[in-house]
């Protein structure tokens, strides 16, 4: 079965958040965010795992499909709907192993190669970037620009998840390029108001 993708696809991510996991997941679901990747790089896999399977018992039940970044292992054991990998992390394929045909698996690519290998995968999506510069992660990969949406586009029928740099004033540009939904993180979560936001995000991708 060929996933669907939310438009608007958001990180928890730990290292963002100024109100903790909890209220920021509820937040969240009340908003009516459908897709969400739990991110933690700092933490044990025990807390990992509990964390996962705190947020698994909330979202899954309110129609959230849930992934979380990393480790197949703990997205399995959490119950999560599936595993976001990086090219550093476990290939694909040996995701796949774990998880199984049940669950979904996506995949980040930051160049045209990359993207070929995750097409010929069984990755359910593909997402690109950093399409802009990004100051969420630490060592984040060279910026690829919406050019790379319209290469990976134009090499595979799998839907396509933009990240790196999101904000509502690009939402557009990024969608034009080929994207089926655009990862947004710090946006958000710095926004004086993250609720408001996401609310600005969700009226704007309704009108596109």
């Amino acid at each position: 079965m060929r996933l669907v993708l939310p438009r608007l696809y958001v990180i928890l991510d730990a290292a963002q958040l100024a109100s903790g996991e909890t209220d920021s997941a509820q937040m969240l679901i009340e908003s009516g965010v459908r897709l969400i990747q739990y991110r933690s790089k700092k933490v044990s896999a025990r807390e990992q795992l509990r964390v996962s399977t705190w947020l698994a018992e909330r979202f899954l039940p309110n129609g959230v499909t849930f992934f979380v970044n990393d480790r197949p292992d703990v997205a399995v054991l959490a119950g999560a709907s599936g595993v976001h990998v990086g090219q550093e992390d476990l290939g694909v394929e040996d995701a796949r192993r774990i998880v199984g045909r049940e669950k979904w698996i996506g995949v980040s690519t930051h160049n045209a190669d990359q993207v070929r290998r995750a097409a010929e995968s069984s990755a359910d999506y593909i997402a690109v970037g950093p399409i802009y510069a990004t100051t969420t992660k630490e060592n984040p990969d060279p910026v690829v620009g919406t050019k790379l949406i319209r290469e990976a586009r134009a090499l595979t029928e799998k839907p396509l998840v933009a990240i790196g740099g999101i904000t509502l004033e690009r939402a557009r540009e990024v969608l034009a390029a080929g994207a089926d939904s655009l990862v947004v993180i710090g946006d958000i979560w710095r926004a004086a108001d993250p609720r408001a936001r996401i609310r600005q995000y969700q009226e704007l991708l309704a009108a596109i």
